[in-house]
């Protein structure tokens, strides 16, 4: 099973105990899955179609929890061996479709069309328990998460631009930051952080799935840092390497075409030492001098050969 399905199945099972939180959800299932239709004696009634068991199983749920309505599933299985299968999942009898219709304020009172399909209607998120319904029941219907392993990335893909930006809203509202962009008919509401994913995650209930997300995390970011640590240790260690390598090839030339007997003492204690010693730090250097002095100190007067070095060269013309 994938990362995304099990954060669906904990969200599946997660039951909200006020009715108008149970309608917030449903709402948002309805709208990216449900269906108003008519039959041809101009009654109507719903159809909730999925490839999805999860929110097939979840509609009948909360149509069964919050509406007491009389349901009938049917479901298909494909002849190819790959195929998912699909999902419907019916309301037909007039008073449980209306009362349905009602409560997620597709229509008034009197039977009058009030929202439309698919947007949920403000009064239903007015709540911030009814706002983590919505996102819940959005998710486990439009929604994917990548496993932590390879990126992070959660997204709900929905066909309404007007609805991604009541999704987006919704998101934002709990300090978590959703992006929307079009990807061929879909409008995609994002989230790329792995901290907001997190906290999306615990919005929506979904506390077992979060726990495997941070445990992920938490193992990645102690690696990166590792690597981090390791390859700027690598870096000084070969720019200590560097710098000791030019430092004994300026006094090679120093010793070689002038020798050591016009430096003054302190030069000529620490070019000997740097030829004796040529992986030792200027530090340890420091400390083996007759009058120890500090890192300063040694790089002052390896700076100092150094220039005579390269004033040798010029006059010899190289």
């Amino acid at each position: 099973m994938s990362f995304s399905s099990k954060v669906k199945e904990e969200l599946r099972k997660q039951e909200s105990l006020a009715r108008h939180c149970c309608i917030a959800e449903f709402a948002a299932l309805f709208a990216l899955s449900g269906q108003v239709k008519k039959m041809g004696n101009g009654d109507v009634y719903i159809k909730i179609q999925t490839e999805n068991l999860t929110v097939a199983q979840k509609s009948y749920i909360l149509l069964k929890k919050t509406f007491r309505a009389r349901i009938e599933v049917i479901a298909r299985r494909h002849n190819l061996p790959a195929a998912a299968g699909s999902y419907s999942v019916y309301v037909f009898r007039k008073r449980d479709v209306l009362n349905i219709l009602q409560a997620v304020k597709i229509i008034d009172g009197q039977g009058k069309q009030w929202g439309s399909l698919p947007e949920v209607h403000y009064l239903l998120v007015q709540n911030t328990c009814c706002k983590r319904a919505f996102l819940r029941g959005a998710f486990i219907a439009a929604g994917s998460v990548a496993n932590p392993e390879k990126a992070y990335h959660l997204e709900i893909a929905v066909l309404s631009g007007k609805f991604a930006a009541q999704i987006r809203e919704i998101i934002t509202s709990f300090m978590i930051d959703a992006k929307i962009i079009e990807r061929k008919k879909y409008y995609v509401v994002y989230i790329k952080e792995g901290s907001q994913i997190v906290d999306f995650l615990n919005v929506t209930g979904a506390h077992i799935a979060l726990m495997d997300f941070e445990n992920v995390r938490i193992v990645k970011e102690v690696r990166n840092s590792v690597n981090r640590q390791v390859n700027c240790e690598t870096a000084n260690i070969g720019k200590t390497v560097a710098a000791a390598s030019r430092q004994i090839e300026d006094i090679k030339y120093i010793q070689c075409n002038m020798g050591f007997g016009k430096l003054t003492e302190g030069l000529k204690e620490i070019a000997m030492l740097r030829l004796e010693y040529p992986e030792s730090p200027l530090q340890e250097l420091g400390s083996m001098l007759g009058r120890p002095i500090g890192k300063s100190g040694v790089n002052h007067r390896l700076r100092k050969l150094s220039d005579i070095a390269n004033q040798m060269r010029e006059e010899a013309g190289e």
